[in-house]
């Protein structure tokens, strides 16, 4: 039975581990917003520099790639539905930002509890032991505080550092997910004021008096 507890908390330490170094590489700002896509966005400041995003923005496949090439591909709609959908967008890239954070949360729960499995296995054990041969058996005494030494140990051990990396990563999608919706703002801005204003130069003075 012990060896069934700590193979499986070593299999939670795994798994927490594996998620912690993935969500890292996944959740970098040059991952989610291109530095290049980021500078081509300042550039674009009419309609003649989206071809030019458009071209960055395929080379460079990221949320804030994907989500100014939906507002590109939508600018013939009405501002507010593009933000819209731009928005719905905006969550579905949020929800994968955020998909690996959900297992770091369980395994922030379940460590501590597969610890505390452990914990009282090995006070049963120890008891159970006691009772049968009295303190005389120094090893399998030692062998019950071990296993309730060890697998307090590995569910702290496990469940702090994925605490730590849930409770940082959810915090910097967050701040990823806030800085993509600006971007994003600032861009249905520049492409509708320059519609805008092309409508008003080909609009003759007359009509517009």
């Amino acid at each position: 039975m012990e060896d069934i507890i700590i193979g499986v908390l070593l299999l939670t330490s795994v798994v927490g581990l594996t998620f912690i170094i993935e969500r890292g590489l996944a959740l970098r700002a040059a991952k989610v917003v291109p530095p290049v896509v980021l500078s081509a966005l300042d550039a674009c400041r009419s309609a003649d520099d989206l071809p030019m995003l458009r071209n960055i923005c395929r080379q460079h496949p990221a949320p804030l790639s994907r989500l100014l090439l939906l507002a590109d591909k939508n600018r013939h709609w009405p501002r507010e539905d593009n933000a819209r959908g731009l928005e719905i967008s905006a969550r579905q890239e949020v929800s994968r930002l955020e998909r690996g954070l959900v297992v770091l949360e369980i395994v922030v729960g379940v460590a501590p509890l597969l610890g505390l499995v452990g914990t009282i296995y090995g006070l049963i054990t120890l008891f159970a032991t006691m009772g049968a041969t009295g303190l005389g058996d120094n090893s399998t005494l030692a062998r019950g505080i071990a296993l309730a030494l060890n697998s307090t140990l590995l569910g702290l051990i496990t469940a702090i550092p994925s605490l730590v990396a849930w409770s940082y990563y959810t915090k910097k999608a967050e701040n990823l997910a806030i800085e993509m919706a600006a971007l994003c703002d600032v861009f249905l801005h520049q492409i509708y004021r320059g519609e805008e204003a092309s409508r008003l130069a080909e609009t003759p003075a007359d009509s517009r008096a």
